[in-house]
C-alpha cells in the first residue's frame, strides 16, 4: 500500500472512532502523538492515549447505542511526504441527526496534521483542530465551544 493511502485510512480511521464512540481507539491512533484545539485565542493541547481517550469521554455526548450519532465527513485532504514524515490539511464536517433533532451540519472546520513513520507504519504525531463553522452542538458535546 502506498503511503499516501495509509496516511488517508488514518485519517478516515479517526472519523470512524468518533462516529463509532470508540474514544479508546482515538487515543491508541495518538499514543505518541498530541491533539491541539486552536480556537484562535489560546490553544489546547492534549496528548498520549489515556488523557486523550479521556478527553473525548468527558466532552462527547453519547446516545443508548454508545455513539454520538453523528457523521464525520473528511474532504480535501492534501499531503506532503518527505521520507519518514508526512505533513497534510484535510477539511472536515460533522453532520448529526436523531429522532427530535433533524439530519444537520453541526461543525466544519480543517484538520492540520503531522505523521510520521515507524517501522513502515504511519502513525499520527500532531492534529490541530480548527472549528470554521458551528451550529447547534448542543447534542454532540458537553461542553462550550
Amino acid at each position: 500500500m502506498s503511503d499516501q493511502l495509509e496516511i488517508n485510512n488514518l485519517i478516515y480511521k479517526y472519523a470512524r472512532l468518533i462516529d463509532d464512540g470508540d474514544f479508546e481507539g482515538i487515543g491508541e491512533l495518538f499514543s505518541n502523538g498530541k491533539i491541539i484545539f486552536s480556537n484562535g485565542i489560546n490553544d489546547t493541547e492534549v496528548s498520549g492515549t489515556v488523557d486523550i481517550s479521556s478527553m473525548y469521554a468527558n466532552t462527547t455526548r453519547c446516545y443508548e447505542d454508545g455513539t454520538p450519532k453523528t457523521h464525520h465527513a473528511t474532504s480535501n485532504i492534501e499531503l506532503k511526504i518527505n521520507g519518514e514524515s508526512a505533513y497534510g490539511t484535510s477539511y472536515y464536517t460533522v453532520f448529526q441527526q436523531l429522532s427530535d433533532f433533524p439530519l444537520q451540519p453541526i461543525i466544519a472546520g480543517a484538520y492540520f496534521d503531522e505523521f510520521y513513520r515507524d517501522e513502515n507504519e504511519w502513525f499520527f504525531k500532531v492534529r490541530s483542530i480548527k472549528v470554521s463553522l458551528m451550529g447547534d452542538t448542543s447534542r454532540h458535546l458537553l461542553i462550550t465551544l
